[in-house]
């Protein structure tokens, strides 16, 4: 089939038809700071065998997890991950497979989306769980959808500190929905419980929660969800899956959606992504639900057999209801989190997530015996704490960098004014190598 580009007179009429003056009034939401002006300064072209030097050169560059120490969190942390996870994923029938959308999915691939969904529920407490969002900060940001839809109100509570990129994507996801947002402050690191009592009214289409919260420490979540459900609002809460081998069960405390992010369950840091978004629910909300999920059936000769089930594609179904998301590729992911928790199991979880709570424990203790550091609150927390310093959280973390140590995350970078390095501990940290970042915090 040939190929016939818009021509200089179709792209005018399409712009007078929208009411455009140019294509730059089509760019308003990208700051002009950013945008690409006088092209691309490429190189001279380069052959086959010379690009391939170069990337080489350039990939040589980074470093991965196992090069360094790291102490980084905030939403993506360095967990052990076991080899099977990899070469299960690895399989062509996994590897190559296109979106598992389409109508001739695989038993196989539709039957590993149905043990996931049950594993994330018996996670989470929850009646039902797609597979799957982007990441954790998509998930959140359809959560908030879903609560405007079903509450038929414009306006969301955040309860706490919940992680600010994760809230910078639901003011996104929700631009055109007139919703409004409502911070409740903090009380030493927690929720100020009243003034979200104050806050949360009969406009409240859903309270949002982060356990364990951005800055790591536990949440009053049993009082946050009573103050939800008496105004008649949503209760979400964002969650650590890993911490849920310790914590209760958001199903347990009257959370009506959960999500999270799933990177912690057998999926490499990678830069950033690809990532996996949790989403679960109660059985009332189902039919809200984003994204896809498979169930159980039998097929005309009785066997029991897999298939896609309440699709909310707009294909499918009249568009205004339609609340795909379709997530091309983390079907992979999904596949990723699947086996790691299958080979972790009901034991393997809570002793990762015991792991991180007491080695966390066991390095914030020594940190907090250095002259200049303190923890910032005293509050419980899961694995990760905020430490403040004596000295520019920035110019510590450099000097940790060059020694081969990441040693946390400089908060100010989130909330100008609030001074703090965040400093997470997973399963995979060693007694040395913690007591390598307290040395090295005592030399500085």
């Amino acid at each position: 089939m040939p190929f016939f580009p818009n021509t200089d007179e179709d792209r005018r009429e399409m712009l007078k038809q929208i009411g455009a003056r140019g294509l730059d009034d089509l760019l308003t939401n990208i700051p002009a700071s950013i945008r690409l002006r006088d092209g691309l300064a490429l190189p001279k072209a380069l052959s086959e065998m010379e690009v391939l030097k170069e990337l080489q050169g350039l990939a040589s560059q980074n470093q991965g997890a196992e090069a360094v120490v790291s102490f980084l969190g905030g939403g993506a942390y360095d967990h052990f991950i076991p080899a099977a996870v990899s070469a299960i994923l690895s399989r062509s029938e996994f590897y190559t497979a296109y979106t598992p959308y389409q109508a001739e999915v695989s038993q196989g691939t539709l039957q590993a989306i149905y043990e996931y969904q049950s594993m994330i529920c018996s996670l989470t407490g929850m009646d039902a769980a797609n597979a799957s969002m982007y990441d954790g900060g998509s998930a959140v940001a359809e959560a908030a959808l879903l609560a405007v839809r079903h509450t038929d109100r414009k306006e969301l509570v955040i309860a706490g500190k919940v992680h600010p990129r994760h809230l910078e994507i639901v003011r996104t996801y929700t631009q055109g929905w007139e919703v409004s947002f409502r911070q409740v402050p903090l009380r030493e690191g927690r929720t100020d419980l009243a003034a979200l009592k104050k806050i949360v009214m009969d406009k409240t289409a859903a309270v949002l929660v982060q356990q364990p919260n951005f800055y790591g420490c536990l949440e009053d979540v049993d009082e946050i969800g009573k103050i939800a459900q008496e105004a008649g609002a949503l209760f979400i809460v964002s969650v650590d899956p890993i911490s849920l081998g310790l914590l209760a069960p958001p199903g347990s405390y009257g959370a009506d959606v959960v999500v999270g992010e799933g990177q912690s369950l057998g999926i490499p840091l990678s830069f950033g992504g690809p990532y996996l978004g949790i989403f679960a629910l109660k059985d009332f909300l189902i039919r809200k639900i984003p994204g896809r999920l498979s169930g159980i059936t039998v097929d005309s000769d009785g066997k029991r057999g897999f298939t896609l089930t309440l699709q909310t594609r707009e294909q499918h179904i009249r568009r205004e209801k339609a609340t795909s998301n379709i997530c091309t590729n983390q079907g992979l992911m999904m596949l990723a989190a699947c086996v790691y928790l299958s080979l972790m199991g009901k034991e393997g979880i809570p002793e990762v997530a015991r792991l991180c709570l007491l080695k966390s424990h066991y390095l914030a203790q020594e940190i907090a015996k250095i002259p200049g550091f303190r923890l910032k609150w005293d509050q419980p927390f899961f694995k990760e704490f905020v430490v403040e310093l004596s000295k520019s959280p920035s110019t510590i973390l450099e000097r940790l960098s060059k020694k081969g140590v990441l040693g946390g995350i400089d908060i100010s970078q989130y909330d100008r004014g609030v001074e703090g390095l965040l400093i997470a501990v997973t399963e995979k940290r060693t007694r040395e190598e913690m007591d390598r970042l307290v040395m090295e915090l005592k030399a500085v």
